[in-house]
């Protein structure tokens, strides 16, 4: 499995997912994305033995884009840091053949994980293990068959965007577990972390990381030429 590096240093490697591999290793047994970026980093900087990367966020099997990771445990420690206290800006792309209700809004909701299932439900305010979730969306693009959304999490909680598409009464493209009727050939589904701002680590700046979306017919926008 080839890697495509978007940023690299001492602290720091980010890199574009694409669907269909578990970001670290699961109960599947499948190679993992971790697994891959870290033997490309033994391979770039010749480390002998088993290099150091660090784990701070994750993407669903099926979703592709931006995946950063820490090459020490300070730049691994801080990263994390960002996301908890929600310093990382994160901006998704989705694609649905409903058009939702409206062309922008805010979808506010509580969230439940049944991890057996691995499925997500809204609940109540107040019920057991419910979180907040909150989600900015907008329109950017329509095609005859086809709708490209646009969404800004403030919160990152588990199948947070897949489930707000599914209130609005749009589907994310090959998302049997949310409401799609058919599955994409790839068995992906249409939402891609297309850029992601965070503070370095380690240095007085913030990285902008941006990664292309699939090369697959559902994805063929002007936006994402």
């Amino acid at each position: 499995m080839s890697l495509e590096v978007l940023f690299v240093d001492n602290h720091v490697l980010a890199v574009r997912k694409a669907a269909g591999i578990p970001t670290a290793p699961d109960e599947s047994g499948d190679e993992s994305l971790l697994d891959v970026a870290r033997a490309w980093v033994r391979a770039e900087f010749q480390k002998p033995g088993e290099a150091f990367l660090g784990l701070v966020h994750r993407l669903d099997r099926p979703v592709s884009g931006v995946v950063v990771f820490g090459r020490t445990s300070k730049g691994a420690s801080r990263l994390s840091e960002s996301f908890r206290e929600r310093d990382a800006r994160k901006v998704y792309w989705g694609v649905v053949a409903a058009a939702p209700r409206g062309t922008a809004g805010v979808v506010e909701q509580w969230l439940v994980k049944d991890t057996a299932r691995n499925v997500v439900r809204v609940a109540r305010e107040g019920e057991d293990g419910a979180q907040r979730a909150v989600t900015r969306w907008r329109t950017l693009e329509t095609r005859d068959d086809r709708i490209l959304l646009e969404f800004e999490p403030e919160t990152g909680r588990p199948h947070q965007l897949r489930v707000a598409c599914a209130s609005l009464g749009a589907p994310l493209f090959g998302d049997l577990k949310y409401g799609a009727l058919t599955p994409l050939p790839d068995a992906s589904v249409a939402l891609h972390a297309r850029s992601l701002e965070i503070a370095h680590p380690t240095l007085d700046s913030r990285l902008q990381l941006v990664a292309r979306a699939p090369d697959l017919p559902a994805w063929r926008f002007e936006a994402t030429r």
